[in-house]
């Protein structure tokens, strides 16, 4: 089972080591950990999700909220929320490959974004699943770095 975490916290050094340490301590996994600041600069978002059955979720909701610097703690599933993740991938094209590298990329909503003789980096946002699909579709071309960003995550709106 995974789950999200969405964690206002006060912006301050250390906050996010005291959070990692939290989930260290316990062995509760971290699939994905973004952080950012929000539009008060004392105050920054988490994003954590991890996964475990339905105890180990419940304790690591009820630990956060144990924080001192912990403001507040929302969490919700993949089908509540909008889900994005970014990557930056860097592939090695020759003449034979690289239009079926622009296609790929037209198809899957993907952008080039810088370009030398022989290697193109590509940027795309997107749902973690379709980002991974992407990556597939990659995998007949020499890909030379990859950087995912983790998701981000928000509740939909609801009215």
């Amino acid at each position: 089972m995974r789950r999200i975490y969405s964690i206002t916290v006060e912006n301050r050094s250390g906050v996010l080591c005291k959070v990692a340490g939290l989930f260290w301590r316990r062995c509760f996994n971290i699939e994905s950990i973004v952080v950012g600041e929000t539009d008060d600069k004392s105050v920054s978002n988490m994003v954590i999700v991890s996964s475990g059955d339905q105890r180990t979720l419940e304790q690591i909701e009820k630990q956060l909220n144990k924080k001192l610097d912990v403001i507040k703690v929302k969490t919700f599933g993949e089908t509540e929320s909008l889900n994005r993740e970014l990557l930056l991938v860097k592939v090695r094209y020759n003449r034979s490959n690289r239009k079926d590298i622009m296609e790929n990329c037209e198809i899957m909503g993907a952008r080039i974004v810088d370009m030398s003789k022989n290697l193109m980096m590509i940027q795309m946002c997107d749902t973690p699943d379709r980002i991974q699909i992407f990556i597939n579709t990659l995998k007949t071309v020499s890909i030379v770095e990859i950087a995912r960003s983790g998701m981000v995550a928000m509740t939909r709106c609801a009215e």
